[in-house]
């Protein structure tokens, strides 16, 4: 499990990164600062992926016009490369979920797990902060 007591929600990520063929997960805010992250990536790499996401995903926003309405809510954007995918997709309000995988990864599968995720991020995103004691 990730070590930096800041990462609290990294453990969801982790877990799912069980599939086989990812590689790495990030959550972030809509402005880039990084919310989350899986143990096998570096929380500097984290935080360099996720100013990137954001950039991603405000242009892929940007181009709901070119899908019909300039209005249209974003879900998500896959990005292909050589040697795999970038998967990211909402995740809450101001909150966004990157995964990586090889070119090997069930695309089906991760989609869908990856929306798993995202209902028991957006549990954790939203729940009102945890009373510490009596009268707290």
């Amino acid at each position: 499990m990730t070590q930096d007591a800041n990462n609290k929600l990294g453990w969801m990520l982790d877990d799912a990164l069980k599939m086989p063929e990812t590689r790495h997960a990030i959550l972030l805010s809509a402005d880039g600062l990084l919310m989350a992250y899986s143990e096998r990536i570096s929380r500097d790499d984290a935080e360099r992926h996720a100013a990137g996401m954001s950039g991603l995903q405000s242009l892929a926003r940007s181009s709901a016009e070119f899908c019909g309405n300039s209005r249209t809510t974003w879900r998500q954007t896959v990005t292909e490369f050589d040697d795999g995918y970038v998967f990211l997709v909402a995740a809450g309000p101001g909150a966004y979920l990157a995964v990586s995988t090889t070119e090997r990864v069930d695309m089906e599968a991760i989609s869908f797990r990856l929306q798993e995720l995202v209902q028991r991020l957006g549990k954790e995103l939203t729940a009102p902060p945890r009373q510490t004691g009596a009268g707290a």
